[in-house]
């Protein structure tokens, strides 16, 4: 008798059971001539040649490059266009490949009425990080600028707050997802601890709290305010 667990019907043992395929399907990179996109087609026929180029990654995900000088303008169309109303500014990354080959400022967009997606993407040159915010067209771009602008050194023209989001505003060791930098920072080890133990409360904070006026928390100090309560009070008798 074969004591041996029988596998759960359409569960993932019954693809270990039948081995690897031999048809993997949609390759990862697809000519655009293959399948077709309805936005795809009215970006062409909308702004023509700064419609640079359309692949498809991963089986379904259409993937258009635009001109970087024209990307608020091509985005703003993508919203606003009644054919194709991407409402939804999914995310705001980079790519840095390295070697010297230009960064990539990813969108990741989906339009809720047409429920579609379409990933748009903008190469920039080492020389010329900077690109327009696209944050007054979707406010969710804010943080999510921020943050490549942080780690990828990436500067989003008309941002209304373009600062660090991630690391210290004070942080000398530069952008740490960029493919030059080092694995453990720009700095040796001694001065990464001697700049930590030297660090001031106040580097924690950002503007607009400093701005109360209140005295920061130190690490290892009482909370605000217990050490006042410790204390009796004048004529409390205590």
């Amino acid at each position: 008798m074969d004591d041996s667990p029988t596998p759960l019907a359409g569960s993932a043992l019954d693809t270990v059971e039948e081995g690897p395929r031999t048809d993997h399907g949609i390759p990862v990179r697809l000519a655009a001539t293959i399948l077709g996109h309805p936005t795809v087609d009215g970006l062409r026929a909308r702004f023509g040649a700064s419609i640079q180029h359309h692949e498809i990654s991963a089986g379904n995900q259409h993937i258009v490059y635009v001109e970087a000088e024209r990307n608020r303008e091509i985005l703003r169309w993508l919203k606003q266009d009644p054919d194709q109303h991407y409402d939804l500014l999914v995310d705001v990354t980079a790519v840095d490949f390295g070697g010297g080959h230009p960064l990539q400022v990813v969108y990741q967009l989906w339009s809720v009425p047409h429920r579609r997606a379409l990933r748009v993407k903008c190469e920039l040159p080492l020389t010329a990080l900077a690109i327009d915010s696209v944050e007054p067209l979707w406010r969710t771009a804010n943080w999510l600028e921020r943050e490549v602008y942080d780690l990828f050194g990436i500067e989003f023209k008309g941002h209304p707050n373009l600062r660090r989001i991630m690391m210290p505003e004070n942080y000398a060791e530069g952008h740490p997802l960029r493919k030059d930098f080092p694995l453990r920072g720009r700095f040796t080890r001694a001065e990464q601890t001697q700049r930590a133990l030297s660090q001031d409360p106040v580097d924690q904070y950002i503007p607009t709290e400093l701005a109360t006026e209140r005295e920061p928390q130190v690490p290892g100090n009482p909370p605000l305010g217990e050490s006042e309560a410790a204390e009796p009070s004048p004529g409390s008798g205590g």
